[in-house]
């Protein structure tokens, strides 16, 4: 199988979706769920703005994570040179090409921000000696610097990679995939220096009593797992609708299953470590985060994220037929995506509603509106494209790749 796979040359519409097929439809399909969703807020929202800026939030945050998921996926395999995923490669860059987009979502988190975090208030830091101390950092002027900064470095990072890979269809020219590379490595320290600041003012500072110098990688260690998820989901459902089952193989599938049980153990391992270090010192300005998460109805939701983000996805996802079968694959990613939202929605949720677990149709309006937007630009986007890097250099040893 090798021998013929390395000699294989793809034609732009081996790898397209070709006209009349059923994913053409997605972008319309994207633009209605949003258009019922921005309905919903605008209805429901009225009544309730503070849970509608909360259930924003946490849907903001979840397809935003998916994005810079995407991003560092891309980043490494230029850094280390892998070819294994140059196949895989298009699909993240699709998704993290939305970045600019998020930006946009995250206007109403700017609009919102006296209604959603404490030290925004007028005022808030005068009875504060906390807060007064702290205010150099969270002050809303700073924190908008802030946010244009990250999206304009997540935006230009992004663009830049998707533009490279995309004229080097066209061109062929390897020079472009030298320069992608050369550049990996400093975009790596910035999208985690960025990732990290990011999480601190739209999650962390929510109680702003509270720090963690883990927060940042437990952020990026659940945004990569729910990137990784999504892979495996998209990877399966593109083989099964015909359009990259000659060019996806079971190998592949095979080395994304083995990324995301590796990392559904990181983000188990990030978690308790936090947990664990807050727990054994028991300090008040500490505990007072997990305090109102573990007690009452949201001390379900925290076992759910124990047994579901971890115990469960960790030995379903041991076995080598698992990661290699596209069905069983495909279980376990979705059921990694959907515990990758219960754990931002536990992160944030409890700072409206300490008192307990109290969902709202506006947690799923909210998801059908940012949803909605992400799924119509990266469906349209592929539509536009070759589905895989059609003329990357490692593109033939990333067909004919076999595990050892």
């Amino acid at each position: 199988m090798s021998a013929h796979r390395d000699h294989v040359e793809l034609r732009p519409e081996q790898v397209a979706i070709p006209p009349g097929h059923s994913w053409n439809r997605f972008p319309a399909i994207g633009a209605g769920c949003a258009v019922l969703g921005v309905v919903l807020c605008a209805i429901l929202g009225m009544g309730n703005p503070k849970q509608f800026l909360f259930s924003w939030l946490v849907s903001f945050l979840y397809f935003l994570s998916l994005a810079l998921g995407a991003l560092f996926f891309v980043l490494i395999q230029y850094a280390a040179q892998g070819a294994w995923g140059v196949v895989l490669r298009r699909i993240g860059e699709t998704i993290f090409a939305t970045l600019p987009v998020m930006a946009v979502l995250f206007l109403p988190v700017v609009f919102g921000l006296g209604v959603l975090y404490e030290w925004a208030h007028p005022g808030a830091a005068e009875h504060d000696a906390l807060l007064r101390w702290k205010s150099p950092y969270l002050n809303v002027p700073f924190f908008l610097i802030r946010a244009a900064l990250f999206f304009g470095l997540w935006s230009a990072i992004a663009l830049f990679y998707y533009r490279g890979s995309r004229g080097q269809d066209a061109t062929g020219d390897a020079s472009v995939s030298a320069r992608l590379r050369k550049f990996a490595g400093p975009s790596i320290i910035v999208l985690a220096l960025t990732t990290t600041l990011a999480s601190v003012d739209w999650i962390m500072s929510l109680t702003p009593h509270w720090y963690s110098t883990m927060f940042g990688v437990y952020f990026f260690a659940g945004s990569f797992l729910g990137f990784i998820a999504l892979l495996s989901l998209l990877a399966v459902r593109m083989r099964a609708a015909g359009l990259l089952d000659t060019v996806i193989s079971t190998e592949h599938l095979h080395d994304v299953g083995k990324l995301l049980f590796g990392f559904t153990a990181f983000w188990a391992y990030i978690g308790f470590s936090q947990f664990f270090l807050v727990w054994y010192a028991n300090l008040p300005e500490e505990t007072i985060w997990y305090k109102p998460r573990i007690e009452g109805s949201w001390l379900p939701i925290a076992l759910l994220l124990m047994v579901g983000h971890f115990i469960a996805p960790f030995f379903y996802l041991m076995g080598r037929s698992v990661k290699r079968n596209g069905s069983t694959l495909s279980v376990g990613a979705v059921w990694l995506l959907l515990m990758h939202y219960v754990d931002l929605y536990w992160q944030v949720m409890p700072t409206l509603h300490p008192e307990g677990f109290s969902p709202s149709v506006l947690d799923l309006a909210a998801f059908l509106a940012v949803g909605g937007c992400v799924i119509a630009a990266v469906s349209w986007l592929l539509r536009r494209q070759a589905l895989v890097p059609l003329r990357d250099p490692r593109i033939a040893e990333s067909l004919a790749f076999e595990n050892a």
